[in-house]
């Protein structure tokens, strides 16, 4: 099985010194990615330059990513270069640019770096580019699986995202987890089906499956 797993944050630039970025790790991706290396499967995982995970990434090819623009362009390079079953695309892009930095009298501020002595900034942020709804374009017949973190709202609220997910960026799969879920990880399947998985380990076995079902499939 020949399989992409994103992992990690993205970051957008605030100025050439400062970034804003999202919470994340890479330690499930580096999990996923590692589990698939070690049943002989060919993995290639795309991570996150903000990764702090130290776990050792035992994938065939690595590569880092800066923004969610550089992750899309890395992907789009590997969709050309051969055949791919599974794309596991777990990373915390981020949902804003920096489109806009004001000063305290609201006049935009142009600068390499922003000095602290101009008192109060602004940011204007605008949303980012989505590289989940590419997927399917760029890889028509591979597994593709979405995440969703939910920290707000109802358990109700978090399926209803998930469900969503999959109908609007046509994948196979949305991995649902985060406050608003509850302990462990769901697999929302197209179709339907939901999968309940109490740690990284059964999440990993969930997806192993999925992978291998939609590798026989006719």
């Amino acid at each position: 099985m020949n399989v992409i797993v994103t992992c990690g944050p993205s970051y957008e630039p605030i100025d050439q010194a400062r970034r804003v970025t999202n919470f994340s790790t890479g330690k499930l991706g580096i999990f996923l990615a590692n589990t698939m290396t070690d049943r002989g499967w060919d993995v290639v995982c795309l991570k996150g330059e903000g990764a702090t995970c130290p776990d050792t990434l035992r994938a065939r090819r690595k590569e880092s990513f800066s923004t969610n623009q550089d992750l899309a362009g890395r992907l789009e390079q590997l969709s050309g270069a051969g055949r791919i079953d599974a794309v596991l695309h777990c990373a915390a892009l981020c949902d804003f640019r920096v489109a806009r930095v004001l000063d305290e009298y609201g006049v935009e501020m142009v600068s390499p770096k922003f000095s602290t002595r101009g008192g109060t900034v602004s940011l204007i942020l605008a949303p980012a580019p989505k590289v989940l709804p590419l997927l399917r374009g760029w890889f028509p017949s591979a597994f593709v699986a979405g995440w969703k973190y939910e920290l707000a709202g109802t358990r109700e609220d978090a399926f209803a995202r998930a469900w969503r997910q999959i109908a609007e960026c046509r994948v196979d799969a949305c991995v649902l987890n985060g406050a608003a879920y509850g302990p462990g990880f769901a697999v929302c399947q197209a179709g339907g089906v939901v999968e309940e998985r109490a740690g990284a380990n059964a999440l990993a076995e969930s997806l192993v499956r999925l992978i291998e079902a939609r590798g026989v499939a006719p």
